[in-house]
């Protein structure tokens, strides 16, 4: 006997939309968030972020986004959101777990957390996003850089670089926002080694999210057949256009080198640099998983679709471009969070890995 029929690691959006789909089925499900509340990754971003898409389409399964369905939600909207959604929710749910480690055996799988508890289930899903696993690319120079060197998961606000000369790295919606907010409180150059690609926000009227919707660009399954992730566009009133026309911040191609506080350009030119703060995106964070095999060498799973192809009950939400455009964001994450939960639940079931109930 098992303690649950499936378990869920990671209380955040991914998390809370898998153990809505596996309780939903049937399933005796358990959550496991290693913070203080399961909602995930958001009270760690920076406080101006806001949602790109509106609140009309920012929703998970069988809870709608209160409010003016046409705002777009601030972060700590969202948190009070995913607060009310697993209070909804007829799992169990602990948090304060950290899980260090997952084991198999004869298809039960076992977390062990930090705090020396285990918990076991035939089925397991693991959700626990990006956050954890800051990707810092081998950048020229950046070992020998004299400044602080930040990433955008330690950036709140732009207080603490005031005056500051900065550099931020990447040309995503990440890197840009945080950009152009500091350019009214510090000198700011934005390097990448291509310029942004922008999307309009609003294109005839409406919002994009509502022609993403419409078309069914938004859950087409484009993900498995994808050699590597698109490059972010960056979704635009036209601030963001403007600013970076007007200079402010400055954009240029990314740095051929930093020695102590200099920035060297490919242009010839050295500049200054207080801070470099790495907008340049995250890897899967699932370090747990190394020891069952279910990663490939530069630990991203081994999956089809969310479904691992190497251990079966095992199952992913929340990856990007898991399955289309939407995979990882509020929007789409219910809709994987469903079809992994139908895929593992009939798997379990056929091996009668799961009881039958009424």
């Amino acid at each position: 006997m098992t303690d649950y029929d499936a378990l869920v690691i990671g209380g955040g959006q991914s998390g809370l939309a898998a153990a809505h789909a596996l309780s939903t089925r049937g399933l005796r499900t358990g959550l496991l968030e290693a913070g203080d509340e399961p909602v995930g990754a958001w009270p760690h971003y920076y406080d101006s972020l806001t949602l790109f898409s509106p609140a009309k389409y920012s929703a998970l399964p069988g809870l709608a986004f209160p409010g003016d369905p046409d705002r777009y939600p601030r972060r700590d909207e969202v948190i009070e959101y995913l607060r009310r959604y697993a209070a909804g929710l007829d799992v169990d749910i602990v948090t304060g777990s950290r899980v260090e480690t997952v084991t198999c055996e004869r298809g039960v799988y076992t977390a062990h957390t930090a705090v020396g508890g285990s918990v076991t289930a035939p089925i397991l899903i693991a959700a626990t996003g990006y956050l954890g696993s800051p990707n810092i690319p081998p950048l020229p120079g950046l070992d020998t850089f004299g400044g602080t060197v930040l990433h955008t998961g330690d950036y709140r606000d732009p207080a603490a670089l005031t005056g500051q000369n900065v550099v931020v790295v990447g040309a995503g919606n990440s890197a840009v926002q945080i950009a152009t907010e500091l350019a009214e409180v510090a000198t700011v150059t934005l390097a990448s080694r291509r310029p942004p690609k922008f999307l309009p926000q609003r294109i005839f009227g409406r919002d994009v999210h509502f022609w993403l919707t419409v078309t069914g660009v938004d859950r087409a399954p484009l993900g498995p057949w994808l050699p590597a992730s698109p490059t972010q566009q960056v979704l635009d009133t036209g601030r963001y256009r403007r600013a970076l026309a007007s200079g402010n911040p400055q954009p240029r191609p990314l740095f051929t080198g930093l020695d102590d506080r200099r920035v060297f350009w490919p242009d010839g030119a050295a500049t200054t640099a207080d801070t470099v703060l790495l907008g340049t995106g995250y890897r899967p964070h699932l370090p747990y998983l190394t020891g069952l095999g279910a990663l490939d060498e530069t630990g991203r799973p081994r999956h089809r679709q969310g479904l691992s192809t190497t251990h079966l009950g095992l199952g992913y939400v929340g990856l990007e471009w898991q399955r289309s455009l939407s995979s990882a964001s509020l929007r789409g994450v219910g809709r994987d969070a469903g079809r992994v939960a139908d895929r593992v639940v009939a798997a379990a079931r056929s091996r009668r890995a799961l009881p039958i109930r009424p």
